[in-house]
């Protein structure tokens, strides 16, 4: 999942409805760096994904005893308080730890760089959370990764649509994501994960 405004909570609710659909839950990995906060759980204060990525030698059970309970079937590995988020290029480690029978949504976050460009770019599913206006694209179109379909959000007053932005880019939109306040009100009060509004979880479906 890559894209800018709105991915981790699109991350979020993806990872949360797979993690109700699927017998083996569902693991989220955050290398954004805002997944605790939209989940309504405490910063993580010990060692996270930054760390493990920092380090070489670090083995695929070490990267698991870092997974957090986040309720409702659904495991966090959490970025961690580090800003860099280049500091590690090793992403095929990464993606050979995180080889499971779990689904594993991945936070890409907004600029593609180390880890996240080579998990991008290895992904079976690789979604682009994008608005529907013209800068939006112009970033699209010169991304380092072209992803296999869009989740659109969209807003009022907005003259592109679907067609435009599926003309422009090339790739389906898998899923639409109409703005809604109850969305903003859930995440700011940290109770997204307890209660997923109608709407996006709709749009989940659709993108699952």
């Amino acid at each position: 999942m890559k894209g800018g405004s709105g991915t981790t909570v699109v991350s979020v609710a993806l990872a949360l409805f797979l993690a109700r659909s699927s017998p083996d839950g569902a693991l989220l990995v955050d290398l954004a760096g805002d997944a605790p906060a939209v989940l309504g759980l405490p910063d993580p204060t010990g060692p996270c994904t930054a760390d493990w990525l920092a380090e070489p030698d670090a083995t695929p059970e070490a990267l698991r005893r870092l997974e957090i309970d986040a309720g409702h079937a659904l495991s966090l590995l959490p970025w961690g308080a580090s800003t860099d988020h280049s500091i590690a290029s090793d992403g095929e480690r990464l993606l050979d730890a995180l080889n499971g029978p779990r689904p594993v949504i991945v936070d890409c976050g907004s600029r593609l760089a180390g880890a996240a460009l080579t998990v991008a770019a290895s992904a079976s599913v690789s979604l682009l959370v994008l608005r529907p206006c013209y800068l939006a694209l112009r970033r699209a179109l010169v991304a380092p990764v072209c992803a296999s379909g869009i989740v659109l959000v969209q807003e009022r007053d907005r003259v592109l649509g679907r067609r435009d932005v599926e003309d422009v880019l090339g790739i389906p939109v898998r899923a639409e994501v109409p703005w809604d306040a109850s969305v903003a009100r859930m995440v700011d009060a940290g109770l997204l994960a307890t209660r997923v509004p109608r709407v996006l979880e709709r749009a989940m479906r659709a993108a699952a």
